[in-house]
């Protein structure tokens, strides 16, 4: 406890208004916040943290549909290839001193203008420079008028403008920080930048001057501050919310999955009466992957492949691994709760079949001890331990290496295993995010097609997809570019995540979406 009792005394200061210790909303990051800069919110522990600072010209609910947010409305002309933008005029930045007498102003088109070249600068090296990459040109037409003109159609292109790579932040203020304002943000977000001691704790207060309000008319947000701490594992993480010193867990880690959940995947009697569990699919594809220009005959065999992905029950290894949280994968690789998905395009439990390829495979190479190796972090070992016991009954011989994250992420993006385990968690909520991971021109390491899957058609149906407008029609193609992928199987979907989150039952309005974004400014705690 008085861990947690430091952060609330160097959080209140002097103050001794209890309502404000108990509107605090509290969680811990234990893998860290590298900056709030949301030019560099690439990871998810970033993201979480920058969406309560900064705003962008739009934003996601949580049924995946892109709102207004700093720009109130918009058209798109010129054949789907120019995008105008409308601002709203009372959407102010964060306090600060370098803004003058009034210490804050609003928000203007010129903004965005500097934001998104800050984006694109090589000096700045942004990880989301890449999100620009269709735009050909953008600027402020006035002050309320942002426009962007794109190189061709592109219909994920509002959803991109949704990451928090492009929020709008003020030019005055970054140019006085330069890289220190990672540590010094100022946004328009719900909540203003308060205090941080990297590794020990962050600390936001309400932004008094938000723009939003709610159905009723009452200004948001509710809460009156979020603490963020950084304990480094996810078992004293649980231990913190268990002892109701934290309020939201997010995720079912294995250290704490059957203390707090039944196999079936319920809450445990002596968490229901304190604790809600919310769950929902989550855009995150778990997987295994052949690289497909590998010299060993078992991983160039579509048998094996395929075999593979006949020779396992992914259910029960979802009930045994993960007490029922997660889809088994008996789809494509485009996850179910993205329009795309089609559950026609995998494969389902079939030993029998799975037998067959691997005698077919023996009997056509003369190979009688074919033989695989699974590449995985420790996280995931589990999971391939199941899989190899399984394969092992198909006359399949399965080794296992475990190998740190960093090496594992360096030597899949180099060629350097036949056979790995990988997830692919969209950047943004359009199956062509997925798809992208099987276009040729894509091939690892200048891009995400890790497996070098390489197909004419595929490369045809992906480059229509762009110009496609009919929303129903590109997800039919969608479908049939999953499909395809599928037939050669160069890889094997395991099972699409679901969202998870834990919090005491005094938090309401927390929410969920597909994205696992963590949304505050609706969120209240009573007493």
């Amino acid at each position: 406890m008085k861990y947690y009792t430091v952060i609330f005394l160097l959080f209140l200061g002097c103050s001794s208004d209890k309502q404000e210790l108990t509107n605090i909303f509290r969680y811990n990051e234990h893998k860290n916040i590298s900056s709030l800069d949301p030019a560099f919110s690439k990871d998810l522990a970033d993201i979480w943290a920058t969406n309560q600072l900064f705003n962008g010209l739009v934003e996601m609910d949580d049924s995946l549909n892109v709102k207004p947010s700093i720009a109130k409305n918009w058209v798109v002309s010129d054949s789907a290839k120019t995008y105008t933008f409308t601002l709203r005029h009372d959407v102010y930045f964060h306090n600060h001193g370098l803004f003058g007498e009034d210490s804050t102003r609003t928000v203007k088109a010129s903004d965005f203008e500097y934001s998104f070249n800050r984006i694109k600068d090589k000096q700045i090296a942004s990880p989301g420079s890449w999100v620009l990459n269709k735009v050909e040109d953008f600027y402020a037409v006035n002050d309320s008028i942002f426009e962007i003109k794109l190189t061709q159609p592109f219909p994920a292109f509002l959803g991109l403008l949704t990451m928090k790579y492009c929020s709008v932040v003020p030019k005055e203020i970054v140019e006085h920080y330069g890289t220190d304002f990672r540590a010094h943000p100022i946004g328009t977000g719900p909540f203003k930048f308060k205090r941080w001691e990297e590794n020990l704790k962050l600390v936001f207060r309400k932004h008094t001057n938000y723009f939003e309000f709610d159905k009723q008319g009452k200004k948001l947000p509710y809460l009156e501050a979020i603490a963020i701490t950084f304990l480094p594992d996810k078992q004293s993480e649980f231990l913190q919310f268990a002892q109701g010193n934290i309020d939201y867990v997010s995720g079912l880690d294995a250290s704490y999955k059957d203390e707090i959940l039944t196999a079936n995947g319920t809450l445990r009697d002596n968490y229901a009466n304190d604790v809600n569990m919310i769950r929902g699919p989550y855009l995150n594809t778990e997987y295994l992957a052949f690289y497909m220009d590998s010299d060993v005959a078992e991983i160039q065999s579509e048998y094996i492949r395929k075999a593979v992905n006949y020779g396992f029950d992914r259910e029960k290894m979802m009930i045994y691994l993960r007490n029922g949280v997660g889809i088994p994968a008996h789809g494509g690789f485009i996850p179910k709760g993205l329009p795309g998905y089609s559950q026609k395009s995998g494969f389902n439990y079939q030993p029998e079949k799975a037998k067959e390829l691997v005698e077919q495979f023996k009997t056509e190479t003369g190979n009688r001890n074919p033989e695989i190796t699974i590449t995985t972090t420790s996280n995931y070992l589990s999971f391939c331990e199941y899989i190899q016991r399984e394969l092992q009954k198909t006359g399949l011989l399965v080794s296992i290496n475990v190998i740190p994250a960093s090496s594992l992420k360096d030597s899949k993006a180099n060629g350097k295993l036949d056979m790995f385990r990988a997830s692919w968690v969209a950047d943004y909520p359009d199956a062509e995010n997925y798809l992208s991971l099987y276009y040729s021109k894509n091939f690892a390491p200048n891009g995400p097609n890790y497996t070098h899957y390489k197909n004419d058609q595929f490369d045809a149906w992906y480059e229509q997809a762009f110009t496609e407008t009919n929303t129903l029609e590109r997800e039919r193609l969608y479908t049939k570019m999953d499909s395809l992928v599928m037939a050669s199987a160069p890889v094997v979907p395991m099972f699409y995540d679901e969202v998870v989150r834990f919090t005491r039952k005094n938090i309401s309005g927390l929410g969920i979406n597909p994205i696992n974004l963590l949304e505050l400014k609706h969120v209240k705690k009573t007493n």
